[in-house]
Formats: structure tokens, C-alpha cells, sequence
């Protein structure tokens, strides 16, 4: 189930709720930061995902995907795009509906064994971007 299309994108965001973020950096001046600040201050339930932090703005931070103890609608990846597999096979295994790699992230094989698991795939997006056009339309 690819979401290339802005509807398809757009009908993607309208349905979740919580959003796994992977590579959350504490410092505000990664993009990763600056995206999952937006996420919780849009009302969004964000999971940081990042083991070398405890916990970033009052988010307790996860290790990994399989520590999140509640269910995550979208894993979306900060992340080079050849070490994006980990994090799809990690996805799959919790039982997330989609997989979000972010603006400039692109891994094929990795779409395709999330599409396959029956996972929506975005690739080469940004989740903030998409959002914010999405609500001024």
C-alpha cells in the first residue's frame, strides 16, 4: 500500500495518533528535534526513539521499537537510508500501520518488505511539511 499521492499521504496523517520517531535528537538544531517538537505540540502521541537519551522534551525515550509498551500508528525514521531495514523489520514485528521515511531517506527494499507485511510506506517526505500544508488547506 504506497502513499505517493498527497490524498493518500494526507488520508494517512488524518488517521493516526501516535508516531514512533526514530533518531529523535535532543538537540534542537536536528531536524529529527525539530520535527518531533512539532508532532507533540500538534497533539500527537510521539515515542522517542534513541538509545543514548532517557527522555526528551518529558518524553520518556525508548531504546528501540520493541521497548514502546503501547501501539504506534507510524515509525517514522531519522536515519541513513542504508540503515533503515533494522527499524522496517522492528515495525513489523509491533504491528505498525505505516512506515515514514523522512526527506532525503530513500530504501526500496525496505518499502517493499513493509508493503508486503502490509504496511503504507511514505519515503523521501517530511511529516512536519506534510502536516502543516495539509492544515492550511
Amino acid at each position: 500500500m504506497s502513499t505517493k499521492t498527497p490524498e493518500a499521504v494526507n488520508g494517512l496523517i488524518r488517521s493516526i495518533r501516535s508516531i514512533a520517531v526514530v533518531g529523535f535528537s535532543p538537540k534542537k538544531n536536528r531536524p529529527s528535534n525539530m520535527v518531533g517538537k512539532y508532532l507533540i505540540d500538534t497533539g500527537f502521541t510521539v515515542f522517542p526513539v534513541n538509545p543514548g537519551s532517557n527522555e526528551i522534551y518529558g518524553q520518556i525515550c525508548y531504546p528501540d521499537l520493541k521497548s514502546i509498551p503501547e501501539p504506534v500508528d507510524i515509525v517514522n525514521i531519522f536515519r541513513r537510508s542504508e540503515d533503515v531495514l533494522p527499524f522496517v523489520v522492528d515495525a513489523i514485528a509491533i504491528g505498525a500501520k505505516a512506515i515514514w521515511m523522512q526527506q532525503g531517506i530513500v530504501n526500496e527494499a525496505a518499502a517493499q518488505l513493509a508493503e508486503k507485511a502490509g504496511l503504507q510506506v511514505v519515503m523521501d517526505r517530511c511529516i512536519k511539511i506534510d502536516h502543516t500544508n495539509m492544515m492550511a488547506s
